[in-house]
């Protein structure tokens, strides 16, 4: 989805001569595909299977109908439409190997071949094929459901023919079929089968990089980045956003598991804790207030309809958090529920903390990417700044980390505080003293990524803001405040569409815009592609 050709496909920007690459390259794919469905059709042992592969083949026919009608209208030949591009050349040479026969540990379907031998082909055939049926068929319902009736789209037929009801049919049906050829397959060859799809999958991607494009896209952003004259600066949340736990609940159960027991007697050189069975309830009770304030607090903010994006009205509704949260924070340090923990505890379990699914990959392929010189900041409420970086730098990451601090004394906790990010206005406040540490030498973009309203400020001021989950109280205030919330894809299609794919995209915090994700990895695939 996220790659530049079908941005530019999905917005209509697209360059005719760059679609016309692309359907020449793919005639060729097709004509492999209907060949490996024909190998698939020899090779299954019962008629069932068989009749399915020959609808699916002639479902490919109909696709080259489809193709040779650009063809007509843009009065050319296919057959002289260029060289066969060496990303197209790796797909069919693997799926025309594979339908042969020509997979580690196997037969060729030759005649000495058994029945079985020739069934576990026609499996690993579908297997080299099904991942291109899906992934087109979730193509063409993604762009389609963009597609504006009042709008004369350049590319709607090739929209329409991967969205049809008949294509979306048979991509189930390959799916189906691969799971009846799979039936008698063991453990290993069901692995193969794995590795023959994921394969697959790659060189399909690959497939869609390698198209040509002579004109701006909105994505990769760092794309157009030149360090020497631009400077890309990350901004991102943790708890929640970079984690699957709250970093709050951690350090809790730190200090609950690492407590003296009710009957324990404690050493008098020890800075006195109370035993676990009086810090979970604590916490529990601690916990339950924090969410009926929080909830109280959010809704005295709100106004009583709808307004406009303004954003001086917006941060002087969030003041009000300020007091709320310093009341949390003061509760939380006179309750003694942080006291006594260890820095080494603290420490091991941050580099043990579970970070979201493509988040560790994403900062490393920033942090160590040197022709990109980016800059990435960590923003948080977290009460204890070494938890957030023994969470990165177990990954190999050295991120400049702004949260509050614990206070240790010769490496055990005092339980006390060292309050420096406790609202939206202390992230609002770091943001922007970041920016002004940085010299004019270079042109700022800045990238927010967060989860909820403590974010709020901070995704707007940014050029991008990108809200990871999907927060209630975010949405909620947002939108009563005129903010608007846009999936990533879509917004990205409609800024390549309002470019005309003639400029490059300008992105200008304050728009009253956030971008929503569902993952890292739309994050991964928008900043840095693949």
């Amino acid at each position: 989805m996220y790659t530049p050709f079908i941005i530019s496909l999905a917005s209509g920007t697209l360059k005719i001569d760059s679609f016309r690459h692309y359907i020449s390259q793919d005639s060729h794919f097709l004509k492999s595909f209907a060949h490996a469905f024909e190998s698939a059709e020899e090779c299954a042992d019962d008629d069932e299977a068989k009749l399915a592969t020959s609808e699916l083949r002639k479902g490919v026919v109909e696709e080259l109908k489809m193709q040779n009608s650009f063809f007509q209208e843009w009065g050319t030949d296919p057959g002289k439409e260029g060289t066969v591009h060496s990303a197209t050349v790796k797909y069919t040479d693997f799926l025309l190997a594979t339908a042969s026969g020509k997979v580690e540990g196997v037969k060729g379907p030759g005649k000495l071949a058994t029945p079985f031998e020739r069934t576990k082909v026609a499996a690993y055939t579908l297997a080299a094929m099904t991942p291109c049926m899906r992934l087109y068929s979730f193509l063409g319902k993604e762009l389609q459901a963009l597609l504006d009736p009042e709008d004369r789209h350049p590319y709607k037929k090739w929209i329409d023919s991967y969205s049809s009801e008949s294509f979306q049919a048979s991509a189930l049906q390959t799916e189906d079929l691969l799971d009846k050829l799979s039936v008698s397959l063991t453990s290993e060859e069901l692995d193969i089968i794995e590795k023959l799809y994921h394969q697959a999958m790659k060189l399909e991607i690959d497939f869609f990089l390698a198209q040509p494009l002579a004109q701006p896209t909105v994505a990769p952003l760092t794309k157009g980045h030149n360090p020497a004259e631009d400077r890309l600066v990350i901004f991102s949340d943790f708890d929640l956003t970079c984690t699957v736990v709250d970093s709050s609940a951690i350090l809790a159960e730190i200090a609950i598991v690492t407590a003296p027991k009710s009957d324990v007697v404690q050493c008098e050189a020890q800075i006195a804790r109370m035993s676990s069975a009086d810090l979970r309830n604590t916490w529990d009770l601690l916990s339950g207030q924090y969410t009926e304030e929080y909830e109280q607090c959010i809704e005295s903010i709100m106004p009583s309809e709808k307004v406009e994006f303004n954003y001086e009205a917006l941060c002087k509704a969030l003041e009000q958090l300020l007091d709320f949260e310093r009341r949390v924070n003061s509760r939380v340090t006179e309750s003694g529920v942080l006291k006594g923990l260890n820095l080494e505890d603290v420490k091991r379990a941050g580099e043990r903390l579970i970070l979201q699914d493509g988040c560790t990959s994403f900062f490393q392929k920033i942090v160590n990417n040197e022709n990109l010189n980016t800059n990435v900041h960590v923003l948080s409420y977290c009460w204890c700044d070494d938890l957030i970086r023994s969470a990165f730098t177990s990954g190999g990451l050295e991120v400049n980390v702004h949260a509050n601090e614990l206070i240790f004394d010769e490496s055990i906790s005092t339980g006390e505080i060292v309050k420096k990010v406790e609202s939206p206005m202390d992230k609002a406040q770091a943001f922007n003293d970041i920016l002004k540490n940085y010299s004019n030498d270079r042109k700022n973009l800045t990238v927010y990524i967060g989860d909820s309203v403590g974010d709020l400020l901070c995704l707007l001021k940014a050029d991008i803001g990108i809200v990871v989950g999907s927060s209630a109280s975010l949405r909620k205030v947002g939108s009563q405040f005129g903010v608007s919330f846009v999936p990533l894809f879509p917004g990205l299609v409609r800024k390549q569409k309002e470019s005309g794919g003639e400029s490059s995209p300008n992105w200008k915090g304050l728009s009253g815009i956030l971008y929503t994700v569902s993952s890292w990895a739309e994050i991964h695939a928008f900043i840095l592609g693949w």
